[in-house]
């Protein structure tokens, strides 16, 4: 059959591309395809099955076809690495599927690229075969994914702790835009480079906001928005992402990265699912605060286009809190609410949503103020924000009038929404990236490797003087932190 794969990534975005070849397989054998996939995207199972097994491996693709690695930048358990990359990973194309959406069509364990970092670029079976059946799982149950379309043995083997048997898992996305994408070119401090990357991200993810005042304003509160919702619908499905890094968090609201993670066989909220994350940062508790703090990151590298003045620019990026205190805030106070639900109250109950502390409050009140823009039924939509339900179904003993209550909490509520589309506030604390080096080399995990050097997830720094932080983690030996750059 003949298919067409475009390259407008590898067109529209050359410096973030890296021409390249898939290895070729010794013995491949297809292992599992996803038929209803493929016939989604407009490909013959059987056609797959025979001829188009080497579309699959990428040693055949059609004419035309431009294959790169991505290449991206993140921050990886907190330590910023500007120059990352697909080391293992290749972007076949985009190709249309039947309903005209564009899809990226991505393998896995392809073989070495130039961001390999030392890793083989290889994937065994069993890994391969778990991201099938779990991005698969994820998209049964509703949670915005990356889709497997097929896993395929290579006959090559792989070499972890023990031999393994090789594969390659080839996958579909909407994107593999990523906050460490833009962070790429902000590290570089190249502004034209982020400004073509959020055209491309707008005109692929985002149309709609081409026709705001300021569509790259629109652009940060429609990522924020997609990424609240993925995140509210892994809390309610038990999942854990485990690596959480600004490099596998997707631009377009998608679960990117099936490494590390697990759905919860039984509720604990510290509960982490990656052997090297010693300090729970990416704990099922914290992936909420984990997606603001990526978030803050993917605002501060696009604050030059957000705005000519960076205090303007930062403004926009807080428009959030600001519009909870001004729409919402207030009528906590006014029906009394403050008089259980604050931690000083005389018989205080969580949540602590009427707080003294504002940010306290908004933390606490999020779950309770549904505005989800896909929800199309404005009644359903309002029926699921819980501060209105409690007064005018319930009657909650909030004041003298529970009804009049329920419906100024209601038309509060349109208007936070109003004023801002997405629930997720940016700090106005975080400040543009510094280059940060280690004193000594870091360390290298097994299997490739996601620690390299300069590598600063295992420390912790607290104290210094000048240009040098000391570390007081007391992991031996100590490594101290330099501070270079403006």
């Amino acid at each position: 059959m003949s298919i067409a794969l475009q390259d407008r990534f590898v067109s529209d975005l050359p410096e973030l591309a890296v021409r390249w070849q898939a290895e070729s397989a010794p013995e491949p054998r297809l292992l599992v395809l996803n038929t209803v996939l493929a016939g989604e995207l407009g490909l013959d199972p059987d056609w797959l099955r025979g001829p188009g097994l080497g579309l699959l491996l990428g040693t055949d693709v059609p004419e035309g076809a431009a294959p790169a690695a991505q290449a991206y930048a993140g921050h990886q358990f907190g330590g910023f690495v500007p120059r990352l990359g697909d080391g293992r990973a290749l972007l076949l194309g985009e190709l249309t599927d039947r309903e005209g959406r564009t899809r990226d069509l991505h393998l896995k364990g392809s073989g070495r690229t130039p961001f390999a970092r030392g890793g083989d670029g290889l994937a065994a079976v069993g890994p391969m075969l778990r991201e099938y059946v779990i991005s698969e799982a994820m998209h049964a149950l509703g949670v915005p994914t990356t889709r497997a379309l097929a896993v395929v043995a290579t006959g090559r083997p792989v070499y972890r702790e023990t031999q393994l048997p090789g594969a390659v898992l080839a996958r579909v996305a909407a994107s593999h835009l990523r906050v460490g994408t833009f962070q790429f070119f902000a590290a570089r401090q190249d502004n034209e480079g982020l400004r073509l990357l959020a055209d491309h991200v707008i005109a692929r993810h985002f149309p709609d906001a081409l026709e705001a005042e300021n569509p790259y304003a629109a652009l940060l509160d429609q990522a924020v928005a997609r990424q609240g919702m993925l995140i509210a619908k892994w809390m309610a499905v038990g999942f854990i992402h485990g690596v959480m890094n600004t490099d596998n968090m997707s631009i377009c609201g998608e679960t990117l990265d099936y490494g590390p993670c697990a759905f919860m066989d039984t509720y604990h909220p510290d509960m982490v699912f990656s052997s090297i994350d010693f300090q729970g940062r990416y704990a099922y508790r914290r992936q909420s605060d984990m997606a603001l703090w990526n978030l803050s990151c993917f605002a501060s590298t696009i604050l030059p286009l957000l705005a000519p003045e960076e205090t303007v620019a930062r403004d926009i990026a807080t428009t959030a809190v600001n519009a909870f205190q001004t729409y919402i805030y207030p009528l906590f106070a006014e029906y009394n609410c403050d008089g259980c639900h604050r931690s000083d109250a005389l018989t205080p109950q969580q949540p602590y949503f009427a707080s003294a502390d504002i940010n306290e409050a908004y933390d606490a009140s999020r779950s309770k103020i549904d505005i989800e823009d896909g929800v199309q039924d404005r009644v359903l939509a309002e029926a699921l924000s819980r501060f209105v339900v409690r007064q005018r179904s319930e009657f909650h003993n909030c004041g003298e009038a529970c009804m009049a209550n329920a419906q100024e909490m209601l038309d509060a509520i349109k208007a936070f929404e109003d004023a801002i589309p997405n629930p997720d506030a940016v700090p106005d604390s975080w400040v543009t990236s510094r280059a940060l080096i280690l004193e000594r080399d870091g360390i290298l995990a097994s299997g490739g490797g996601r620690i390299d050097t300069g590598a600063i997830a295992m420390w912790e720094f607290s104290e210094g003087d000048g240009a040098l932080v000391l570390d007081k983690s007391e992991l031996d030996p100590a490594i101290n932190l330099g501070l270079t750059g403006v």
